[in-house]
């Protein structure tokens, strides 16, 4: 996530330090509480917040936990991960429902901070869940904010109650008041209210907000914060919460390139939770927020969990188990390779999915000259195919390959290294669909893969046998290098309270590139 990558970077470096020390001194200790403190502080993270938790870190990093553990600077990763978590509100609050609907939503926020915007996701999200939102346009202050809504609730099939043309004309007690009565005839069974907002605060945001919320009595007062307005953000939030009180935190453009610090800072603040977090313009662009989670992301641990739960989302469950039968049946064709992409693109950025791997905050440069434009070119490809060649890719000879190319704007050799990649690509998934262990160009055989206990006849025969060489010196120099072969490291996958794990490297992902683009 662009908006904490300084921060990660700092904190990820500090570590890779201290790991390289096999018992940790209080001077070693305080070295690094001394490096944590100048990252956050750099990432604009308050003041207050930075002094509590650095003696917290140090505190439990010199006491018995870390002096007893088999590795101590494992055991200072965790401390800092965990305190990094109760910082961010500890536990997930989901959004509190009303037992008897509607449940009504108060938006409030400084102008500019996104609100309008989260409007527009959060009935999306809802519409998804089964619900039926109503978003009431009760901004009458900013120029043309009831016809963005407008458009927003429109882009997310959401129903809107906008009896007023905005513009600083109209009531907006009145009009939050009525939208709330008018979703409950129309059986509508939540409300989001988009109220107005200042360029900073002022007694009238203050005065209209509470007012508002006097009106229609919310379940959820959402304040809406911009991720990159940094110290400000604090002394924001304190004074809506002073002057309106609020029930939840969203975090609102956290993939910009911010320093993270409101994100770190607000929750412990005010001692509100976050609830969301938005991360770009899109619709789906909105995440349930999970301190446990950004904690790890924030120390290039990875966010696995979120990663599963998308492509849960994205892959139906039935085609998986048909495309895993016809794997084994040696049927897999370029339409079903197709229909693969297309659920893969149906998660999200590649990119981001890519980043909440573990350990892939080192190879961030990488990751920016990836090119998600490369699953385009592949589709335009194969869609240039007719349905006979998409099955049978053997019968593509000189001509049709032509006619494909010019078909999708690519060139020939572009279609004969995306055949050549299918083919590749269908071999590795029938060697795993028939629990054997597939070997990527360029990577080897992967380790562990394939079903549980499972090894080939041939392995074990090879490994009784050895080298072959006729040459007596050869032979053993090859038998001894066999027994010396490194094991397999095991360790935790999030790289706490086990071996440090290695990032993916710079050639593996040139070959998930491979894989899904040109090349």
């Amino acid at each position: 996530m662009a908006t904490f990558g300084t921060l990660s970077d700092r904190l990820t470096e500090t570590f890779r330090n201290l790991r390289k020390k096999g018992q940790l001194t209080p001077a070693d200790v305080d070295g690094t509480v001394r490096e944590i403190r100048r990252a956050l502080l750099d990432a604009d993270v308050a003041l207050p917040v930075v002094k509590e938790f650095t003696a917290k870190v140090r505190e439990r990093a010199l006491g018995d936990e870390v002096n007893r553990a088999l590795n101590p600077a494992q055991q200072v990763v965790q401390i800092v991960n965990e305190e990094l978590v109760a910082i961010l509100g500890g536990q997930q609050r989901r959004l509190q429902l009303a037992k008897n609907p509607p449940t009504v939503i108060m938006l409030a926020g400084l102008q500019g901070s996104g609100k309008t915007t989260f409007a527009g996701k959060l009935a999306h999200q809802l519409e998804k869940d089964g619900h039926t939102p109503l978003l009431v346009a009760a901004d009458l202050q900013r120029p043309n904010a009831v016809n963005q809504l407008q458009v927003v609730a429109e882009r997310a099939g959401a129903a809107i109650y906008a009896p007023e043309p905005g513009n600083g004309v109209g009531d907006p007690v009145r009009v939050a008041r009525d939208g709330v009565e008018v979703a409950r005839r129309q059986q509508h069974d939540v409300v989001i209210i988009d109220t107005a907002g200042r360029l900073g605060v002022d007694a009238e945001l203050m005065k209209q907000a509470a007012d508002i919320r006097k009106a229609t009595d919310p379940d959820e007062v959402l304040f809406v914060i911009d991720a990159m307005i940094g110290q400000d953000a604090v002394n924001t939030a304190k004074a809506f919460q002073d002057g309106v009180d609020f029930t939840g935190v969203v975090l609102s453009k956290l993939d910009g390139d911010a320093r993270g610090g409101a994100a770190l800072s607000v929750a412990s603040v005010t001692g509100r939770p976050i609830i969301y977090a938005s991360t770009g313009e899109g619709l789906d662009d909105i995440e349930a927020f999970h301190p446990d989670r950004m904690a790890s992301r924030i120390l290039d641990l990875g966010d696995i969990l979120t990663l599963i739960e998308q492509a849960q989302q994205a892959f139906d469950e039935e085609e998986a188990i048909k495309v895993a039968e016809k794997l084994a049946s040696e049927t897999f064709t370029l339409e079903d390779f197709l229909e693969q992409m297309q659920q893969m693109k149906k998660m999200g950025s590649m990119k981001k999915m890519l980043g909440m791997l573990p350990g892939m905050g080192s190879m961030k440069d990488q990751l920016e000259n990836f090119d998600e434009r490369e699953i385009d070119r592949t589709e335009a490809i194969i869609r240039s195919m007719t349905p006979g060649e998409r099955r049978n890719p053997k019968v593509l000879n000189g001509s049709r390959r032509l006619r494909i190319a010019r078909g999708s704007g690519m060139t020939v050799t572009d279609v004969n290294q995306l055949v050549q990649r299918f083919e590749q690509a269908a071999k590795m998934m029938k060697t795993v669909a028939r629990g054997g262990v597939p070997n990527i160009p360029g990577m080897g055989p992967v380790p562990g893969a394939g079903r549980p206990g499972a090894s080939s006849k041939r392995g074990k025969q090879q490994k009784a046998k050895g080298s072959r060489s006729g040459n007596p010196a050869k032979r053993a120099a090859e038998n001894a290098g066999m027994a010396q072969a490194p094991q397999t490291p095991t360790g935790s996958g999030f790289g706490l309270g086990g071996a440090s794990q290695a990032a993916p490297s710079e050639a593996d992902l040139a070959e998930l590139q491979k894989l899904l683009g040109r090349g």
